[in-house]
Formats: structure tokens, sequence, C-alpha cells
């Protein structure tokens, strides 16, 4: 069993004009993301668009990454999309089959009517009955449909199976992260937040890591945060502040202003996305110098880190 902690970037998926996946510009970005240092891969999760891909896509998408990381880091994937069980199970095996080192289950789809923790518990043991015993086991309090957040109940049930290794924390609240780090202790499971206002603060707190969607712009300052702004905690508490800001052109488009930025950077061609149609250079005024003023910074804390070393 892989450990899966530290920076834990939630893939894109780079389309071809032809709305394909487009595989060469998916082997430059993760060779981009090994580069920057992290930790683990997130592939085939909202930020890969898994709602808009079949589910013969999703599979291969995460077979790929696997080849491609080659056993570098530790590769997670869901695709878990499905709201009926059998369905749920299907793809979930399929997922399973491809070679990851842990296959993520996303919570709101355990839960899928919203119906409380006794149909959360009844779909999670049909699942744990029929996925493979030895593959280790995520969560993913998925926003889409709806965030679907664990009661302590529920994640102190998780982490006691021994099968689950990671939670990506979608709560947002660092109480909620500070709480949920003490419930998993002595078991198996990390809390990894995936919010960037609180990232440096759930890192002391205990947080085994970042996951949240501006590691697909500055993954490598994320990872300095984790694993050396202790040493540096001045530094450490301005980069955190930057990264804060930077994130909050979240809401301006993303995922396509993820791809526009990596248009940029040459990662790969095409903004091309199947759940945001908008030119959203045109819809979000100002959206153009934002992305070249977070690269500017991002460039100038890279300048900092590599200064101190």
């Amino acid at each position: 069993m892989r450990k899966i902690d530290g920076i834990v970037p939630v893939m894109l998926t780079p389309f071809s004009e032809k709305n394909d996946i487009d595989y060469p510009g998916l082997a430059a970005l993760i060779d981009w993301y090994l580069a920057s240092g992290v930790d683990a891969l997130f592939a085939v999760c909202q930020s890969s668009e898994m709602q808009f891909l079949s589910l013969d896509e999703r599979v291969a998408l995460a077979r790929f990454v696997v080849q491609r990381v080659n056993g570098r880091i530790p590769v997670i994937a869901s695709g878990h999309i499905s709201d009926e069980p059998d369905q749920q199970i299907a793809e979930l095996n399929a997922m399973a089959a491809t070679g990851i080192d842990a296959l993520v289950l996303v919570t709101n789809h355990l839960d899928a009517r919203r119906q409380g923790s006794a149909a959360f518990f009844a779909t999670l043991d049909a699942l744990l009955a029929s996925l493979p015993a030895s593959l280790p086991l995520g969560l993913y309090e998925c926003p889409a449909p709806y965030r679907r957040l664990l009661s302590d109940e529920e994640l102190s049930y998780c982490a006691g199976t021994g099968r689950f290794v990671v939670l990506k924390d979608v709560s947002c609240d660092l109480p909620t992260v500070t709480r949920r780090v003490r419930l998993v202790q002595d078991t198996p499971l990390s809390i990894i937040n995936a919010n960037a206002a609180i990232a440096w603060p759930a890192m002391q707190a205990g947080s085994r890591g970042f996951s949240g969607v501006f590691t697909n712009f500055h993954p490598e300052l994320y990872s300095w945060l984790y694993h050396h702004g202790a040493s540096q905690p001045a530094l450490a508490q301005e980069l955190a502040t930057f990264l804060s800001l930077a994130a909050v052109s979240e809401t301006l488009g993303y995922p396509k202003n993820a791809k526009i930025y990596h248009q940029r950077l040459g990662t790969f061609g095409s903004e091309l996305c199947r759940v945001n149609q908008d030119d959203v250079l045109e819809k979000f005024w100002g959206l153009s110098v934002i992305l070249d003023q977070i690269r500017t910074g991002t460039d100038h804390y890279k300048n900092k880190i590599t200064s101190i070393r």
C-alpha cells in the first residue's frame, strides 16, 4: 500500500480541436506535473471533466496516466459518476483494472438521493464487497452534482476499515480539517485539504498535503510550502497569501482558464473544454491580465524559493 500524501494535482484533460482526448498534450502535461515535484497525481476527477467522459474514455485516460508515470509517483483516479449501484460497481471495477494505486469513491454518489447515513453505509458496504480487497481506496467530497461532506461517524467508519488511504477534504473549513486529522490518527487514511484559502494553516494542523485546483497553475509553490514552509515561516505566510488570492480566479471560467494558462506555457495547444463552452476571456473582463499576473507572481516566488536553498 503506497502512501498518498503531499501535493496531489487534480489533473486536467487536454482535448484536441476534434474534441478527442489529446494524448500527446496529456503526456506533456504529466511531464510538467512531474517536473514540478508533485507527490502523486489525481486522474479522472472533476477537473478532468469526468462527468463529460464516457466510461471507455475514463478508463483509457487513467491507464495512460499510469503508463506515462511508470511508477515514479502514485496515481489515483475516480471516474465515479453514476448513481445506480450496479452502474457504480461496473465503472469502479473497470477503473480498478487500470493499474492505479488507489481508487477514489465520490461521497455524493454514496448517498445519491440525499437520504443520510443509512443510505451512505448501504451503498458503501455494497461497493466494498464488490471491489478488489487488495486495492487501496480514497474518498472525494466532489462538489458536483452536490457537495456531500462526510459526518464524523462516516469518516471514522471508513478509516476503521483499513482500506482507505486518502480523503480529499472539500469542507473548506479549518476546524473541520483539524478535527478530521484527529479522527483518523493511527489509521492509513490521510486528510488532504483542497481549499487554497486554508492551505497553509491546514498543513500546520496536520493535513497531509494539498489537492486543490491551483495545482494546475503552480504545484511547485504548494510543494515548497508543504515540504519546506515550516523552516521559513515568514516566507511561507507571504507565499500562502499569494496562493490564496491567486486561487480566487478559479471562479473565472475554470477549468478553461487553466487550459489557457497551459496554452501560454506551451504545454498543449487547445483550450477546448466539454464542461465549459464559454469564451472566458471575453466573458470575464481582465482574465487575460490576471493569468499573466499569476504567472509573474509564480515566477517571483519560484525565484525567492530558489534563492534561499
